[in-house]
């Protein structure tokens, strides 16, 4: 095997600018700069004509609409040729009667994908496990997910969590467990003891001083 693949995979960061890319995919060339302004969900998958990765690519497909309200785009990436790429799009639309309306990055060079960690020795040398990067429109990476490649991902967790990302930096709160648009939020625990002192009486929905929630 090459150094490359025998080597620990480059991990990126949370909260630091998303690796740089551009790439040829099945719209054209594609860079991370094309993408500024908008959020995007980066995912990659181990490999085209294969049966997981197939459910999950219609299931990005039927949520797009979802993801372009909460102007975020979609980019896939697995380590196959532009032209495995365009063949197994088509047999998506033949087979399941599926448009597939987002790019497919063609990463033979592995470049992309080493960049971004989804090369995990021990569990695929040779193709990207199923990773999932949120980059917000600052290009920011703010969230990583990364599955094995033997079971499939949820998407609509996906929109779940780029809709709280949003929710949190516009509100300054944070989002609880399952929380959906229109729920409550939990506002941030007091800096210091006056600060506790007066949160119950703030008007929040309080259990205790460092766990209250409220209605935006």
């Amino acid at each position: 095997m090459s150094d490359t693949m025998n080597s620990c995979p480059t991990m990126p960061r949370l909260n630091e600018l998303a690796p740089n890319f551009e790439a040829k995919t099945t719209h054209g060339v594609k860079k991370l700069a094309d993408y500024k302004g908008k959020w995007l969900v980066l995912f990659s998958h181990p490999a085209d004509f294969t049966p997981v990765c197939t459910t999950e690519f219609m299931a990005f497909a039927k949520h797009y609409p979802e993801f372009q309200k909460l102007n975020c785009d979609l980019i896939g990436l697995s380590i196959d040729s532009y032209y495995a790429h365009v063949a197994w799009v088509r047999n998506i639309k033949e087979k399941f009667g599926i448009d597939i309306p987002f790019p497919i990055i063609e990463d033979l060079s592995m470049k992309v994908a080493n960049d971004y960690g989804m090369i995990q020795p021990g569990a695929s040398d040779t193709s990207a496990v199923r990773a999932t990067f949120i980059i917000d429109d600052k290009s920011v990476l703010r969230a990583m997910v990364y599955y094995p490649m033997s079971n499939g991902r949820s998407i609509p967790e996906f929109v779940r969590l780029v809709s709280a990302l949003q929710t949190s930096d516009k509100n300054n709160v944070a989002t609880p467990e399952g929380w959906q648009p229109g729920d409550k939020v939990i506002v941030p625990p007091p800096g210091d003891v006056n600060a506790a002192e007066k949160r119950m009486s703030e008007g929040y929905e309080c259990t205790d001083w460092y766990f209250c929630k409220k209605s935006l």
